[in-house]
């Protein structure tokens, strides 16, 4: 019998969350939601579903050793540093290649390693059906999360009729994938009922999305390629990257195959889904005082509601008659926001990049 495996992303820095995200503790290995570093509670999980030795983790060399500190559960083995991002194709097909030597008939699942999802028998339920219908035929499986509103900071997915061969209520063909939608086109996709938020989860076989890379983006597959083929031949994984990685292509999986391919499937979510993005997002997942305010850490906030304080360590924040206000103190560097201006954050911390500087504030 085939093996399941579980490979989950965690390059990003999560600039939105600056300035208690940074390089090298990023937003993933923070307890932004909850009491655990997000990642560790993506691999917690997949308790049941994906034996422990099966689970690996994709992030950058320089996130490396924060993660095997985070979560010491991991096999070290099965922790890759990038030595550059090339974006998801690339960490795909690694991907890919590293199940595909492990068990040539394993199939494996894509995981953001930063969402919060708090149902988490509901999460391995729909992965497990995600995992028998990829295993039953040359599928490329995504999940599909139902919305409740018009987002438009998600990209979509079109689902199309059901996909009666699996034997499931939840399964359906895609129609299409579409880019993150203005705000009337999202509330036309809310009422039509006929689309998902796609979550960046996905779930194939290892020669099945082999197969999909080296149809629709060949040069990258057949560099890949070279990588296998010096793992086989026993030559360093760290060697080989830092060779091939950096002229890799940089693409997205959903760019590179998902658009186009004719053979996706989506299964809808049977859990609750936050992709987290930006600092207004815990208001959603921690209890507010009768004003709305969250405060994380020591402070007293007077005659305001709605403010959001994050306070690291020892520091006290007092807030007088402000409201809807992200105030994140971390010792070294201190931010005031309007929550609506949160989206801004990430372009402030490109700006302090061309500043030499303010590297250590990064």
């Amino acid at each position: 019998m085939s093996q399941r495996f579980a490979v989950i992303m965690a390059g990003g820095r999560g600039e939105r969350f600056w300035p208690q995200s940074r390089l090298q503790r990023p937003k993933h290995l923070l307890p932004i939601i909850g009491d655990a570093p997000m990642l560790c509670q993506t691999v917690d999980r997949l308790a049941g579903l994906v034996p422990p030795g099966n689970v690996f983790v994709i992030t950058n060399r320089e996130q490396r050793p924060g993660v095997l500190a985070s979560c010491p559960d991991l096999d070290p083995a099965n922790v890759i540093g990038e030595p550059v991002g090339r974006d998801t194709a690339a960490a795909v097909g690694l991907a890919a290649i590293l199940v595909k030597i492990r068990d040539p008939e394993g199939a494996f699942a894509i995981l953001p390693s930063d969402a919060a999802i708090h149902d988490g028998k509901g999460f391995r339920a729909t992965l497990a059906t995600a995992f028998e219908v990829a295993e039953s035929g040359e599928h490329l499986v995504t999940v599909g999360i139902k919305p409740d509103n018009p987002a438009t900071g998600y990209g979509y997915i079109q689902k199309g009729e059901p996909f009666t061969s699996s034997g499931k209520e939840d399964v359906y063909k895609v129609r299409c994938f579409v880019e993150k939608p203005d705000l009337s086109t999202a509330e036309k996709y809310l009422q039509s009922g006929d689309y998902f938020w796609n979550a960046g989860m996905f779930v194939w076989q290892a020669d099945v999305i082999g197969k999909a890379l080296s149809s629709h983006v060949p040069d990258l597959w057949l560099a890949l390629n070279n990588i296998e083929n010096g793992i086989r031949e026993g030559e360093n994984l760290d060697s080989l990257l830092e060779e091939h990685y950096p002229s890799l292509e940089k693409i997205s999986i959903d760019y590179a195959v998902m658009e186009k391919a004719d053979n996706v499937l989506t299964v809808e979510a049977g859990f609750d889904w936050d992709d987290v993005g930006e600092w207004p997002a815990i208001a959603r997942h921690n209890k507010s005082d009768p004003q709305g305010n969250i405060l994380k850490g020591k402070g007293m906030i007077r005659d305001g509601s709605g403010n959001i304080v994050v306070n690291e360590k020892e520091h006290f924040t007092a807030l007088i008659g402000v409201d809807d206000l992200i105030v994140v103190q971390m010792g070294d560097a201190t931010l005031v926001c309007p929550k609506s201006k949160a989206q801004e954050i990430k372009k402030l911390v490109q700006e302090m990049e061309k500043n030499p500087d303010w590297k250590d504030l990064l």
